[in-house]
C-alpha cells in the first residue's frame, strides 16, 4: 500500500481536468472529419491528448475530433484512452494492410429515440422496405422508386456504380478490370484498387462515428443484414459516388509514392469541404424519422421511462404495487419512497 500523504499527492497529479458534462461537448457536426497518426506516444495532458513522436510533442483538444485513425507504431496509454471514450471520439486502428474498426466512444445523447426508431423500422418487412427505397430514391432524385423491388433496386443499384467506374476510368486514363481486392492483403490489389480500399475504409469510419455518435446501432442495417457494421455500410453507400470513387481515380491517376496517405488527405479535405458530417447527420435523420429541416439537439435529453404492454411508456422512479404491501402506507417523495414510520 502506499503512504496515505504520497497515494493523495500522485492521485493530485494524474486528475486533470475535470469530465466534461455530455452537453458541453461539441456536437457531431461541429467537430472535425478525422486525424490520422502513426509512429508516436499518445498521452493525456488535461482535456487534449498528447502526441509524442521523434519531432516533438503537441496537444489535441480530444472533443474536437469525430474520429482518431491510430496507424502502425501508435502507442496509447490508458488515460489518453478514458478521455477519448468520454469524449465521444470514435477511434479506429489502421494496420499496414488496410483499415479495421475496433472501438468507438460514447454516444453524444443520452436519448435512445432514434436507436428504438431504427429498430423498430427494421424489425417490420414493410417498413424497412420503405427505408430502403429512400435510400436508393437518394441516388436516383429523378426517378421513382417506390414501387421497385429489392431486386430491381440491387439491378440498377449496380449498374449504375459499374457505369461510375468506366467514367472515372476513361476520364483520368486508368486501366479497370473491375472492384479486385483481397481484404487481407492490401498491397496484392492495383493502385486504383488500393486507392478505393482506402477511400472506403476513411468513409466507413466517419459514417461509423456519426451513427454512434447520434445514438444508433451499427448493426441494424436495412440493405446490408447480418454484420456488425452493416446500417455503417448503408450509409457509406450515399457517398461513395460523389466522393470516394472520383477522389480515388483522380489520386491513382498521380501514382502517389504513398497512395493510402494520399487517399486520406484528399478524402479529410472533401469530408471537411462538404461538411459530411452535418449531411449523414441530416441524412440518417430523415432516413428514419423524416425530418428534412435542421438537425435536432437530443444530447440533452436523459429521460428513464418503463415500458408497459398496454399503455405504452409509464413513469420512471415510482414505486409500484404498493397496493401489494401488507400494513404499509407508501409515501411519493421526488424519486424516492419513504415508508411510513421509517426515518
Amino acid at each position: 500500500m502506499w503512504p496515505t500523504d504520497l497515494s493523495e499527492g500522485l492521485m493530485k497529479k494524474i486528475q486533470g481536468a475535470e469530465k466534461a458534462e455530455l452537453q458541453e461537448l461539441p456536437q457531431i457536426k461541429e467537430r472535425i472529419s478525422f486525424l490520422y497518426i502513426e509512429r508516436c506516444l499518445i498521452n493525456r495532458q488535461d482535456s487534449a491528448i498528447s502526441i509524442t513522436d521523434k519531432r516533438g510533442t503537441v496537444n489535441v483538444p480530444a472533443a474536437s475530433i469525430s474520429a482518431l485513425l491510430l496507424g502502425p507504431g501508435t502507442n496509447v496509454t490508458h488515460r489518453a484512452m478514458e478521455l477519448i471514450g468520454d469524449m465521444g471520439t470514435s477511434v479506429i486502428w489502421i494496420g499496414e494492410q488496410g483499415v479495421r474498426y475496433y472501438a468507438h466512444g460514447k454516444p453524444l445523447t443520452h436519448s435512445a429515440r432514434l436507436l428504438i426508431k431504427q429498430a423498430n423500422l427494421v424489425s417490420n418487412t414493410q417498413s424497412r422496405l420503405m427505408v430502403a427505397r429512400k435510400m436508393y430514391q437518394m441516388r436516383f432524385p429523378d426517378e421513382d422508386v417506390s414501387g421497385l423491388t429489392m431486386q430491381q433496386l440491387r439491378g440498377k443499384e449496380g449498374a449504375r456504380v459499374r457505369s461510375i467506374y468506366r467514367t472515372y476510368a476513361k476520364e483520368t486514363k486508368i486501366e479497370w478490370s473491375g472492384r479486385e481486392y483481397d481484404s487481407a492483403d492490401f498491397s496484392s490489389g492495383s493502385l486504383i484498387n488500393q486507392a478505393l480500399s482506402a477511400a472506403h475504409a476513411c468513409l466507413y469510419g466517419i459514417a461509423h462515428s456519426v451513427i454512434v455518435a447520434i445514438g444508433c446501432s451499427p448493426g441494424l442495417g436495412f440493405v446490408h443484414n447480418g454484420h456488425e457494421r452493416s446500417f455503417v455500410y448503408d450509409i457509406a453507400d450515399l457517398y461513395k459516388a460523389e466522393i470516394t470513387i472520383p477522389i480515388s481515380f483522380q489520386v491513382a491517376s498521380k501514382e502517389p509514392e504513398d497512395i493510402s496517405g494520399a487517399v486520406r488527405h484528399e478524402v479529410r479535405d472533401t469530408i471537411a469541404k462538404r461538411k459530411l458530417l452535418e449531411q449523414i447527420t441530416r441524412d440518417i435523420h430523415y432516413l428514419l424519422i423524416d425530418e428534412t429541416g435542421g438537425i435536432p439537439d437530443v444530447t440533452s435529453e436523459s429521460i428513464v421511462d418503463l415500458w408497459d404492454e398496454k399503455k405504452g411508456l409509464v413513469k420512471n422512479g415510482v414505486s409500484y404495487g404498493k397496493e401489494l404491501d401488507e400494513g404499509n402506507e407508501a409515501i411519493e417523495i421526488g424519486y424516492g419512497i419513504m415508508i411510513e414510520g421509517e426515518e
